[in-house]
Formats: C-alpha cells, structure tokens, sequence
C-alpha cells in the first residue's frame, strides 16, 4: 500500500490550489485534512483543494459523467464544499493538460455549479464558459466598521455581494467576513467584492471568499463584478445584442470577462501549474487526529 499521494500546485492570477489527482475517488479528504493541505505554514499551502476525480467515480458527478469525464471536487481553504472556483477551473484544466489527459481546445468540466466550457489556447490564457449570472431581486448592503455600502446580489453559480467603493482601503482588512444586510440573503455565506473604477469598462476589486479569506483572485467574483458593472452603467447585451466585455483587476494580475446576448459569460485568463510533489499519508494522519 502506497505511504504517499501525489499532488501538485497551481495558481490562477495567484488565487492558489492544492491539486489532488484522484481518477477512482479512492483519497478520504474530510474537511480537517483540506484545511492542513491548505495551510501555508504547516502544510503545502492554498487557497483551496481541486479534487480531480473522474465523474462517473463521484456520486454527485455521475449524472454529468456523459458530458464531461472529469469533476472538479473543489473545497474552500477552510475544508468547506464548494459550487464552484472560477479560477480553479482553469487551473484544473491545466493540470489536465499538464498530465496528458487532454490537449488544446475544447473540453467540459463537471463542477457542483454544472458542467463549465473550457478553451486551452495557444498563447496560454484558458477561457472559461461560466454560464449565465442570476441577479436575485432584494436590496444588500455590505459593511466595514464605521462605512456601509449597497451591494449587488449576483449569483455565478456561488453567491456574491458587490460593493463600489471609492477606495479599495475602504475594504479594511478582510481576515473576517464583511458583515452582509440582510443575513438572509444569503444563508449560505456569501463572497464579497469591494470594486473601483480604473477606466472605461474596466475595474479593480478586492474580495473575501468564503471559506477562505481575502484571496489574490477570484474568478466567480470576477464575473459578478463585470455583470454588476455592466448593469451599473446602464449595460445588458440581452437588450442590446451586442458583448460587453470589462477587464477587472486583482491583486494577483488580470482577467477578461465577456457576457455575451445570449446571457452567457465567458472569463479568460492565466493557468499555471508550479510545482508536484508528493504527501506523506503519515503527516495526513497526525492532522485527522
């Protein structure tokens, strides 16, 4: 019986990841035993895990199994159950790549938010086809202590809460969940960006995923920032019939977000895998104790 498992390490514009190859869905990776592979002092270090299992061995991938043959199992840092990790599919589509199981172009990849489009280019950028946002109806609003904000309530598949803000200081510190109005919005948590303009369809945001932590990047969130941006500035391709398409800035580099008539959104942007390695499983025993 093998005493170590593989894995490897990418990054998305800096959002981070533990990628733990697993076709047969044979590694037990309970909650405690992500949240050690996530932490950057004691352990490999990331922002999240990407379990890659192929679908038809994940319970709550076999039905998309005929669409796509891998599932992205991904988990916040925290060890928390994910939707979805913008960034982390593209990631995950490299790691694919890197590992021989698919080639440039096209491909599908099963997530918990659905099945997600992917193109590998030449030049190295990844798009992703991130399907359509939801702007659930309600007024949010986002707090850091003493300055409050309307928010927009944007749904990629995870929920988000957008706030423009004059400063991206004005975020303070993000160690903590920003306080959202009302709770009940979202009952799950929620991801919360804090955006600035840098020019003409084009922003900057910080954010705090759920789970998490401020993060270097964030892919989803990237998304609903572009579509509240859009809505903001008096933008709808579905009424128009033309994209719009918004660069958004984050602190780990640049993503390009287009939503096109059809309400589909497609983000594109780096991969990289930097590093694989492998675990010691008697490590990974001292941490489920």
């Amino acid at each position: 019986m093998s005493t170590r498992i593989a894995f490897l390490k990418g990054h998305g514009t800096e959002n981070d990841f533990v990628i733990v190859p697993d076709p047969d869905n044979t590694v037990d990776l309970p909650p405690a035993t992500v949240a050690a592979l996530c932490d950057r002092r004691a352990g490999v270090g990331g922002d999240g895990v990407l379990h890659a299992v192929r679908s038809a061995a994940h319970p709550e991938a076999r039905e998309m199994a005929a669409e796509a043959e891998w599932f992205m199992d991904y988990r916040n840092g925290d060890g928390s159950v994910a939707e979805m990790c913008g960034n982390g599919v593209r990631v995950f589509a490299r790691y694919l790549q890197h590992a021989g199981h698919v080639t440039e172009g096209d491909l599908a990849i099963a997530t918990r938010g659905g099945v997600k489009r992917v193109h590998l280019a030449k030049d190295g950028d990844v798009t992703v086809d991130m399907g359509r946002a939801l702007l659930p109806e309600g007024e949010v609003s986002v707090r850091v202590g003493g300055r409050s904000w309307p928010a927009r309530n944007v749904n990629m598949g995870n929920p988000h809460a957008v706030a423009f803000v004059d400063d991206l200081d004005h975020a303070g510190d993000l160690l903590s969940p920003p306080p959202v109005s009302p709770a009940a919005a979202y009952p799950d948590g929620v991801n919360v960006e804090f955006v600035v303009d840098r020019g003409p369809r084009h922003v900057a945001l910080r954010v705090h995923e759920r789970g998490s932590g401020e993060t270097r990047s964030c892919g989803t969130g990237a998304c609903a920032v572009a579509v509240a941006a859009a809505r903001r500035d008096g933008v709808d391709p579905a009424a128009t019939g033309t994209p719009a398409t918004y660069t958004v800035d984050v602190p780990g580099g640049r993503l390009v977000i287009t939503e096109r008539p059809d309400g589909g959104i497609e983000m594109t942007g780096p991969a990289v895998i930097v590093a694989e390695g492998e675990i010691d499983t008697e490590w990974l025993e001292t941490v489920r104790r």
